[in-house]
């Protein structure tokens, strides 16, 4: 079994964490970050998105399809609840750490990879790149594509800023309610974790995290990241994370 991945992305963090809480034994191959789709193609994968996995003969791609596929594999522990109610309100915590809240540090990361060679340099350190610095120079239009296509506008990166405390106050009410943070971690706890753990690497965001219970998850869960990620973002984005 094979995940392809890359080293900065929460949603394969997600399929690592899961495939490693299943027991199940498996490989990690990290992909070139921006070159990626072709890789995943070269692959035999139909999509250009990680998380990517091989699993018997078949290739699942998605951080939710990649929960179901291995809940079907191997029952035994448990991705969801068994009694119907608890686990509606786990797939519905699952969907919104899909749909709303990964697309949140995703704009951000992409935006200070558009905007910020360091940030460029750095990753490609992560990825062992030689000549970091030259390929993260050389890589700014592929970066600038890839904010693009996830939407990473100034105006939508401040405004994800800023609605940080309400979408941190949902998982923060999430753990309260005992949907997520129990003894034992759902496939809502790995959707929505390492998503809040890529916030926590920004120096900028971590004051704003860290003592919440979205940020104890978060580093319980995911402890060790590739970190900090070297972004300067603008002040005056930042600053309603501090009143």
């Amino acid at each position: 079994m094979r995940l392809y991945a890359l080293a900065v992305s929460h949603p394969a963090h997600s399929a690592r964490l899961m495939l490693e809480h299943k027991r199940i034994e498996h490989s990690v191959s990290y992909l070139l970050p921006g070159f990626h789709p072709l890789q995943l193609r070269a692959a035999g994968f139909r999509g250009a998105t990680v998380p990517a996995l091989k699993l018997d003969g078949r290739r699942v791609q998605g951080s939710r399809e990649i929960a179901r596929a291995l809940e079907s594999l191997v029952p035994d522990p448990a991705l969801f609840p068994a009694e119907d109610e608890a686990r509606r309100a786990v797939e519905e915590a699952e969907r919104w750490g899909e749909q709303e809240l990964q697309d949140v540090p995703r704009r951000i990361f992409r935006w200070v990879t558009a905007h910020e060679q360091q940030v460029r340099r750095w990753l490609g350190e992560v990825v062992g790149l030689p000549g970091a610095g030259i390929a993260g120079a050389l890589n700014l239009p592929v970066a600038r594509a890839f904010a693009r296509r996830s939407g990473a506008t100034d105006e939508q990166v401040r405004a994800d800023i800023e609605g940080l405390p309400k979408m941190l106050d949902h998982v923060d009410g999430l753990i309260s309610s005992r949907v997520i943070g129990g003894e034992l971690p759902t496939a809502a706890d790995f959707q929505i974790a390492p998503s809040v753990r890529l916030l926590l690497a920004f120096e900028q965001l971590r004051p704003a995290v860290a003592n919440r219970l979205a940020g104890e998850l978060a580093m319980r869960l995911l402890p060790e990241i590739p970190e900090p990620i070297p972004a300067t973002l603008p002040v005056d984005w930042v600053r309603a994370l501090t009143r």
